[in-house]
């Protein structure tokens, strides 16, 4: 009787644990298919808030026009600073170099060009000193609110602002170049029968384009990115148009993230255009 009273009581057990592992087991189901759903719910959820974000700041009001118009506005900016830093950095490389080569030989002659190169050096070195030695909005600012107070031509102030500063930087680079040269070469030039302007232009300028010119277009990186401070005067670049939507739609993310791919896609390109031109530069010295 003991036996058959302890086997019911197993199979008493087994069916009650039986029950109710199926009820549990049904209970997961429901709340795994639940979840299930809900993570379903969630993540389209997310793909509409993108989507409506993205519509938001760039579809509607055609806003994405701002952005592009801000690009074009950052990129001829860049472009013509550039260019206005190179004639500038020329002139003054130039001017503190002779100044630096022949000022022994001058000062013995007492000739009015040592007086004359000596002022110019002088400028050079107080201009270099100033644009080195303050930021560049504050330049911006200057150049925009005080000397060109009257001129309601953004763009062109901007230009000249950067162009300025950039200037004072291309100068030093091109001037540590030309220094770098070695003396042999003056007098390798002097030996031929060519004066100091004829050895710069036929020996030297050469060497120093090819040594300078990697440095040269990473200052121009630099200067891209410092034209993003030029909504400060009103102009309306790639930073203050992707602002400006911000501004707009209470939306700070898809806007900013959307300019800081833009500034890094371009870096990108021209850190390639770089380096392809330092492995030529590497390649046509062997």
């Amino acid at each position: 009787m003991k036996k058959k009273k302890i086997v019911s009581l197993i199979l008493v057990a087994v069916v009650m644990l039986s029950v109710a592992m199926f009820f549990c087991l049904s209970a997961g189901a429901e709340t795994a298919a639940a979840a299930s759903d809900g993570a379903a719910v969630s993540e389209s959820s997310w793909f509409d808030d993108i989507a409506a974000q993205f519509k938001l700041n760039f579809i509607e009001k055609d806003r994405w026009k701002s952005l592009l118009g801000g690009l074009g506005n950052t990129l001829k900016i860049t472009l013509f600073a550039a260019v206005l830093g190179v004639a500038i950095g020329i002139i003054i490389a130039a001017i503190r170099t002779t100044y630096d080569n022949n000022k022994e030989n001058m000062k013995h002659s007492k000739s009015i060009g040592y007086y004359v190169l000596g002022f110019f050096n002088a400028i050079s070195k107080i201009y270099l000193t100033v644009i080195r030695g303050t930021p560049v909005v504050v330049q911006l600012l200057i150049i925009y609110f005080i000397i060109f107070a009257s001129s309601t031509n953004d763009i062109l102030i901007a230009t000249l602002a950067f162009g300025i500063n950039s200037g004072a930087y291309v100068a030093e680079i091109l001037r540590g170049g030309i220094m770098a040269i070695d003396k042999g070469q003056f007098e390798a030039g002097r030996s031929l029968g060519f004066n100091y302007v004829q050895t710069m232009y036929y020996i030297v300028i050469p060497q120093v384009l090819k040594n300078v010119l990697p440095a040269l277009l990473n200052e121009f990186i630099a200067l891209l990115k410092e034209t993003s401070v030029a909504g400060y005067v009103g102009v309306v670049d790639l930073t203050r148009a992707g602002n400006a939507i911000r501004g707009a739609t209470f939306s700070a993310f898809m806007p900013l993230i959307a300019v800081a791919l833009i500034y890094l896609a371009i870096v990108l390109i021209l850190t390639k255009l770089v380096g392809i031109i330092e492995r030529r530069l590497r390649k046509s010295e062997r």
